[in-house]
């Protein structure tokens, strides 16, 4: 019998503003570089402006806005192209604003979770090399986008 246990999963290592996502390579379509335009009126602070892509219309993002924080689009930022998940046909891909270049990474079954707050659209912390990476909860954006609206704030404790 063959052993089909996974020993390890390709992973990119996108660099944001003011941390890392951490995401499997099957996840991503690709890397694009930054297009300049107009940014959206009347629209929520994550969303950036809808781009182009392969003859597609797509949203582009700003998940530190998603999460509460500023809009930073740097000298070396780009756009990542996300593969969407939940199959809503009115929403294929995403575009993501990263900046610089992803790194590849691969991962085994010995990953360190790490214990750190996390923001709306973050499922987890990990240690990878010298870096802590958040696992982006990729539902979660795809409803935001979908919504059309700024995500909801929990009530303080």
């Amino acid at each position: 019998m063959l052993d089909h246990r996974v020993g390890s999963l390709t992973c990119l290592l996108l660099p944001l503003a003011d941390r890392y996502l951490l995401l499997p390579n099957v996840a991503i379509a690709e890397l694009i570089d930054w297009q300049r335009g107009e940014p959206s009126i009347d629209s929520p602070s994550w969303h950036v402006r809808q781009i182009n892509w392969r003859d597609r219309e797509l949203p582009l993002i700003s998940f530190e806005a998603a999460c509460g924080g500023p809009l930073v689009i740097g000298e070396r930022a780009r756009i990542v192209i996300l593969n969407t998940l939940s199959g809503d046909p009115r929403l294929k891909f995403i575009g993501l604003v990263v900046q610089g270049i992803p790194r590849s990474y691969r991962l085994d079954s010995q990953l360190s979770f790490v214990d750190v707050p996390l923001s709306p659209f973050e499922r987890a912390a990990v240690q990878v090399g010298e870096s802590v990476a958040k696992i982006p909860d990729l539902l979660g954006l795809e409803r935001l986008v979908l919504s059309g609206s700024e995500p909801e704030t929990p009530d303080p404790l």
